[in-house]
């Protein structure tokens, strides 16, 4: 893991396609916009956790019906809105 020190306004390079920019820091949170191209996902972490504990709870409940298909669809679209 390579760990950086950075301040608001300055960024990070993840290969020649990704940038990481610190927006601001306000006691321990951190705001950071990710610039990417749209074909690389990005997600929050806890939002992939959530959708794999929820897809091995229903393999063990119940075959997923199709309206449960379209909301993790419509869950793992990729956002449009910044912030």
């Amino acid at each position: 893991m390579l760990v950086l020190s950075r301040r608001p306004g300055q960024s990070a390079l993840i290969g020649p396609e990704i940038e990481v920019f610190v927006l601001e820091v306000d006691g321990s949170q951190v705001r950071v916009g990710i610039n990417a191209p749209r074909r690389i996902r990005v997600l929050r972490r806890e939002l992939l956790t959530q959708v794999e504990n929820e897809n091995q709870l229903a393999v063990q409940s119940k075959a997923p019906t199709l309206q449960d298909l379209q909301d993790l669809a419509d869950t793992l679209k990729p956002s449009s809105e910044s912030g």
